[in-house]
């Protein structure tokens, strides 16, 4: 499956976990990667009372203080990318988080020679960037989606794999644990495109990805990180992967 070319997990899958309860489409009308993804903070109203005169009495409790509905933010919070360089790939480009390197293998024309002409071996990353450490990764693969799932016609669109539930079963590994599922429907060029966001984590280690079609090609954005470095940097990662956008 495509979700296990982002990582590898060192021991034995568990029993596949099934989605929770997904979530709802989201539609964002704005141009490219302007997702207004953030909600407001939950705001506590405190009530102060002025001294109760003395009775016989005790004073009676104050009562608890109010607050509006707490809401938790999308996908656990994003960053505003636009400020970060953008990569430009194949039919697809994405925000590189900063003061990541390219670590994408270069192309080997030596491996593929044949009768005809020199021939590239095929890429197993079409883009690929990690921290200074190497501990936290980039990446985005491109695959026929036909060798996703079998079909007959050219899959236009991400839809065409099967619902966002019906496709975790190829993005996200079995045992792993998912956090979050999400269809992104985003505006670009005037055509609303649809991505699948999942969020997992599996072997210690924490995933964002982002899938996309586009004319017969799967497109998988993926950012991954041990989970101790995740409760730190986990919303640049989770931005990075989001900012796939696919031409």
């Amino acid at each position: 499956m495509a979700g296990l070319l982002l990582f590898s997990p060192s021991r034995p899958p568990k029993p596949y976990q099934n989605l929770r309860n997904p979530t709802p489409s989201i539609v964002c009308r704005s141009s490219r990667r302007e997702l207004a993804l953030w909600t407001a903070s939950a705001v506590s109203l405190t009530l102060s009372f002025g001294a109760l005169a003395a009775s016989e009495e005790p004073p009676l409790p104050p009562p608890p203080p109010t607050s509006t509905a707490s809401k938790k933010p999308l996908f656990g919070g994003i960053s505003n990318t636009r400020s970060w360089f953008q990569y430009d790939g194949d039919g697809f480009s994405i925000r590189v988080p900063p003061q990541f390197d390219d670590v994408t293998e270069p192309e080997d024309y030596n491996v593929g020679l044949t009768l005809y002409g020199d021939k590239a071996k095929p890429k197993t990353f079409a883009a690929r960037f990690a921290s200074a450490d190497g501990s936290e990764v980039l990446s985005v693969v491109i695959r026929p989606s036909n060798q996703l799932k079998i079909t007959f016609l050219e899959a236009q669109d991400i839809t065409d794999l099967g619902s966002l539930k019906e496709a975790a079963r190829i993005f996200v590994p079995n045992g792993a644990t998912l956090h979050s599922a999400r269809t992104l429907k985003i505006k670009e060029d005037e055509v609303l495109k649809t991505y699948y966001f999942y969020e997992f984590s599996v072997d210690n280690q924490h995933i964002a990805l982002v899938a996309a079609v586009n004319s017969g090609k799967a497109y998988i954005a993926g950012a991954t990180a041990p989970q101790l470095k995740w409760e730190e940097d986990g919303v640049k990662l989770r931005s990075a992967a989001i900012s796939l956008s696919i031409a």
